[in-house]
């Protein structure tokens, strides 16, 4: 048997690889191996590592002995150096990670150092900030590639990695979303305490490069939700340099009655949630992917998205202007307009496919960069 082993460091990447790991540990062909680290530690944003192990997988490792400085140089190197350790252990066929974080970023480089097989869901995006960087440099570690669509597929062509190691996958979350399983809207109420009939989501995280403005914009922001009077479901931030400084906003929203705030939501609760709610607000990328498939209505807020979509019928862009914001609000309309972009919630079969196919297996550790102007 095959060992595939999954890099786990957020609530949102497991949420999107959920599916794929089921499927690896049902299969007689494959072993499934999650190495757990990153926000899941974190006590304060729920540590969400409990959720993986209420899954219930044979083979799960959560890295307790990672160090969570706030520092993301630091952080990365301190997952690097743990996941070597497992790497070696378990030497994996396959190293599966996800998107533009660090501990996608130490999955790749462990692989690709220690002639692992490396492969990258989600690359040739476009992320903004920082994490576009983590995004490409994960792409030029990783020796097979599994996009959600064709655009993505050519900017890896751009970036010179060889078209017969990329594969359109789609988004593997959109499976989930489209599934017939997720909780009911009244359950997830009643778990999580809700009892507003109407209300929008907010998801707000820091961009690591405008640190020195996020005190000014993070106010604003809450000034405009806390004017509009409606009912929002804040989820926190993630971990990245000035999270502190947006939960220190948010101290003053836990007695006010139109807001309900978790550090975290169990990723088939959220979906629910975000397949009733009124609108998404903030500067999540959900409010880009997951809530056009639901057709919610989004605002982006910032920076942290640009360049990733094109403003479409059911999206707003504003910056962190209190009354640019105020006014997205009065206009979002309540018609649904439903989006495909990233997915139509076959890639579990998808991968299925690509994983029993003899090809992926006989690649090459050592890629070679493919100039678009050679003739060769």
């Amino acid at each position: 048997m095959k060992k595939i082993l999954f890099v786990t460091g957020t609530r949102a990447d497991y949420g999107k690889i959920k599916p794929l790991i089921q499927w690896v540990e049902s299969s007689k062909e494959f072993e499934a191996y999650i190495f757990v680290s990153g926000m899941h530690l974190i006590e304060h944003l729920g540590n969400t590592y409990s959720e993986i192990l209420k899954d219930q997988y044979q083979n799960v490792y959560v890295d307790f002995s990672q160090i969570n400085s706030g520092t993301m140089s630091y952080d990365l190197g301190n997952v690097i150096c743990n996941l070597t350790g497992y790497v070696r252990r378990v030497m994996p066929d396959l190293i599966v990670v996800h998107g533009d974080r660090i501990d996608a970023l130490a999955g790749a480089i462990v692989g690709a150092l220690n002639n692992r097989k490396v492969a990258h869901i989600e690359g040739g995006e476009l992320s903004g900030t920082i994490d576009e960087s983590i995004r490409h440099a994960v792409s030029k570690f990783a020796h097979v590639h599994f996009t959600c669509n064709a655009e993505a597929k050519q900017r890896l062509i751009q970036l010179g990695e060889e078209d017969d190691r990329i594969y359109i996958l789609g988004s593997p979350d959109i499976d989930i979303m489209l599934s017939q399983d997720l909780p009911s809207l009244k359950k997830v109420k009643e778990r999580y305490g809700i009892l507003y009939e109407r209300y929008a989501i907010f998801m707000y995280h820091p961009v690591t490069t405008e640190y020195e403005q996020l005190s000014d914009k993070i106010k604003n922001v809450v000034s405009a939700l806390v004017e509009s009077g409606r009912n929002y479901v804040l989820v926190y931030p993630n971990n990245d340099l000035g999270s502190e400084i947006i939960l220190n906003e948010y101290r003053g929203l836990h007695q006010n009655k139109h807001f309900k705030l978790y550090p975290s939501l169990r990723f088939e609760y959220f979906l629910t949630l975000l397949k009733h709610a009124e609108f998404i607000i903030g500067n999540s990328s959900a409010g880009v992917r997951e809530a056009g498939v639901y057709g919610i209505p989004a605002i982006d807020i910032g920076t942290r998205q640009r360049g990733r979509y094109e403003v479409k019928d059911n999206m707003q862009h504003v910056g962190e202007e209190k009354e640019d914001i105020l006014k997205a609000i009065r206009l979002c309309e309540s018609h649904r307009i439903v989006s495909y972009a990233y997915g139509k919630g076959n890639s579990t079969k998808r991968f299925k496919e690509i994983l029993t196919d003899s090809r992926i297996w006989d690649f090459e550790i050592q890629k070679k960069f493919v100039d678009l102007n050679s003739t060769i």
